[in-house]
């Protein structure tokens, strides 16, 4: 996740209210990262902090030695914010549409979510869009990168988690100092989403153990489930957004989808053994900026995966290629991803 609204000054469109949040904010991040080294030393260290953090070092040196992603200062420092997640996006799109609301930022471009600090600032102005009769979604999410702007440490919020979900918010920060692409959020979070996934695999298969392993298996499973729930209602509402039905009927129609949706995780969940992992997700009444958070994740990383196994695995020849692609004008480089993701594409990267 890319926090350009945290890290560039907003442009008009923001209030001067939003643009503090978001200094003070990344102020109190900066204040209170250490240097990992020293944590470690520190006498006062929790032991199962100590060791996760020995891990976390573990595992940043890979990002640059095999995986060429940038060595630098990023996630070499260590802080603890007091709270489950770094920002709060809030997500938003029209009643009946799946196109995602922007705001603009002069050096980020457009983004499709913005970003807050505080719970509550989210919460109000997740309020403030609703009353405008769009659909929302406040997300909590425990890691962000400033572009290599400054450099992001790890935090609280997510170095606890299993190691390959603390490799994969690594690997994934990280590929977004490889290419940024202004005002075309969908291409660098499924770029960036690719060169995670290539990530793991390679962790796991260098350290990885049977358990390791294991829960890769299972993580691609459920997420593949999760995804191609998703993906099939959202072709369900997109073609009943196209169609000519009044407002009143039509959101009768989209409430009755949802529900469907919601139906169909809950026994996709029982086939998981009652796994929860999504029951955030579904926890705010999914709408139509539920979907929008997932396919500005998801939808181009077939793509990006099919890109490189055409440059043979080779991470620099891939990152290379992105980099071409990103200087092209967008529909150009849509075009271009779009057959990279065709059924036909995805078979031959298979091959």
């Amino acid at each position: 996740m890319v926090a350009a609204c945290l890290v560039m000054l907003p442009s008009g469109c923001a209030s001067i209210e939003y643009y503090l949040q978001a200094m003070g904010g990344q102020l109190e991040v900066w204040q209170r990262a250490s240097a990992i080294d020293g944590v470690i030393g520190d006498a006062d260290t929790a032991p199962a902090l100590r060791e996760k953090l020995r891990r976390v070092l573990a595992i940043r040196e890979f990002a640059s030695r095999e995986l060429r992603l940038p060595d630098n200062a990023s996630y070499r420092r260590y802080a603890d914010l007091g709270r489950p997640y770094v920002v709060w996006n809030v997500f938003a799109a029209p009643e009946f549409s799946l196109e995602p609301v922007q705001w603009c930022f002069p050096i980020a471009g457009c983004v499709g979510y913005r970003g807050y600090f505080a719970e509550a600032d989210a919460g109000r102005f997740a309020a403030h869009l609703a009353a405008e009769g769009r659909d929302v979604f406040v997300n909590g999410v425990p890691a962000y990168s400033t572009l290599g702007w400054f450099a992001d440490p790890v935090l609280n919020t997510f170095v606890h988690f299993p190691e390959l979900q603390v490799a994969r918010l690594i690997f994934h920060e990280l590929a977004h100092q490889v290419v940024y692409v202004r005002d075309d959020t969908m291409f660098n979070e499924s770029f960036a989403v690719a060169v995670e996934r290539e990530g793991l695999r390679r962790w796991i298969a260098r350290h990885g153990t049977e358990a390791d392993r294991n829960l890769f298996r299972l993580m691609t499973e459920r997420r593949t489930g999760f995804l191609r729930l998703i993906e099939s209602y959202r072709e369900r509402l997109d073609a009943l957004y196209r169609s000519p039905l009044s407002p009143q009927s039509m959101r009768e129609q989209k409430a009755r989808v949802f529900a469907e949706m919601e139906a169909d995780y809950r026994r996709l969940r029982t086939e998981w053994g009652d796994f929860g992992g999504y029951d955030r997700w579904f926890a705010q009444n999914p709408n139509n900026a539920h979907l929008v958070s997932v396919a500005i994740y998801t939808q181009m990383v077939p793509a990006f995966e099919a890109l490189l196994k055409r440059e043979g695995g080779d991470l620099g020849k891939f990152y290379d290629t992105v980099r071409e692609l990103a200087a092209r004008p967008r529909a150009e480089r849509e075009a271009q991803l779009k057959s990279l993701s065709s059924p036909q594409a995805r078979a031959r990267a298979l091959l």
